[in-house]
């Protein structure tokens, strides 16, 4: 078997799951599992949180379905809503929470034939101008929608978009707009994304929504997970599988624009592009071996990359390589690589096994 593998930390993700829910006592947590619970895996994420979580939400129906596999009964929210008439009925039978973010999805639902009536979360665009309803048009979407036989609950949500820029003046705005619609009737309210969880007890309403937190990464740029009390839950580790010398003057990789300025010796570790590790990784970027820093040596190919381990006689043959997880965060990685830990995580492709663990 190729030696790489994503080994997840459950106790991690509970432990995180629990201080999403410290930082505002009372609240309920949606514990968001879309996109494979950010490439952790969503099945196994959602039996870990099964009897911890407050409930959890995903991005479309195949993903419903897929918690519904572990869970028949959690509370269970739609983060887009339906993109056709038809997955109304689904939803319902699915049980489902659903978001409604424009005339077309409410249109739909007052047309739909449905067995249970559903709890609809109107989405509010306060600002961030991606989904949703202007407040103008929430109200009259809520005046229509208030006592209709498909309706179970209606509640109320909104999105930020700099929630992650601590004191960016569109955080307040979005909160103003938000609470202009405070005098309308709902049963529950939902604003608060990880960055806002974790800093503006403002947005803390009945449901927090936490997603990156819940991983291990940090929303911010300047805030490391270690600072926010997170924990990683992803290791990603690889195997040296070959060792070289090369002479001063030779160079390593596609391109060749690595050249020893040293008599070198180069590492071959078993992991790429193509399993998740991103090809865009500048000259300096670290993996750990022995517990020890080791700096890249060359471009990131497909299936391989090479480290510069002069530094390091004591790695060889068969020593484990930490791509990112406890000693190299992924947060440290991500920014090196002009991207940000969400993209990094949801970018671990299938061939990479996931090893799950529970202490």
């Amino acid at each position: 078997m190729r030696p790489l593998v994503a080994t997840v930390d459950l106790a991690a993700l509970r432990h995180n799951y629990q201080l999403a829910k410290q930082c505002a006592p009372g609240r309920k947590a949606f514990a968001v599992v879309k996109a494979d619970a950010y490439g952790h895996g969503a099945q196994a994420a959602v039996e870990c949180l099964r009897d911890l979580a407050d409930g959890f939400a995903v991005a479309s129906l195949e993903e419903a379905e897929q918690v519904r596999a572990v869970d028949a009964g959690t509370r269970l929210l739609l983060l887009e809503g339906c993109f056709e008439p038809k997955e109304y009925s689904v939803a319902a039978k699915l049980g489902l929470d659903v978001a409604i973010q424009g005339e077309v999805q409410a249109a739909a639902l007052l047309d739909a034939t449905i067995e249970r009536p559903l709890r609809v979360w109107l989405k509010l665009d306060s600002g961030m101008h991606r989904l949703g309803f202007s407040a103008d048009a929430l109200r009259r979407t809520h005046a229509r929608l208030q006592g209709a036989a498909s309706v179970a609950e209606l509640n109320l949500m909104s999105h930020f978009a700099c929630a992650d820029e601590r004191g960016h003046p569109l955080n307040e705005t979005q909160l103003e707009q938000f609470a202009s619609l405070l005098d309308l009737q709902f049963d529950n309210r939902s604003f608060a994304n990880s960055a806002a969880v974790l800093t503006l007890s403002a947005a803390h309403m009945d449901w927090l929504r936490p997603g990156i937190m819940l991983y291990g990464a940090s929303p911010f740029a300047e805030l490391s997970a270690e600072t926010l009390g997170l924990k990683p839950v992803m290791t990603l580790t690889a195997s040296v599988i070959a060792v070289r010398d090369v002479p001063v003057g030779e160079s390593v990789g596609y391109g060749a624009g690595w050249v020893a300025q040293r008599p070198s010796r180069i590492a071959t570790v078993s992991c790429g592009y193509a399993d998740g590790y991103p090809r865009t990784a500048p000259p300096g970027t670290c993996v750990a071996i022995r517990g020890q820093r080791v700096p890249l040596a060359g471009r990131v190919s497909m299936d391989m990359l090479a480290v510069d381990i002069t530094d390091l006689p004591q790695a060889g043959l068969n020593d484990a390589v930490e791509l990112w997880g406890t000693q190299i965060p992924i947060d440290e990685l991500a920014q090196a690589c002009g991207t940000i830990g969400y993209e990094l995580l949801t970018k671990v492709t299938q061939r990479v096994p996931r090893r799950y663990i529970n202490d």
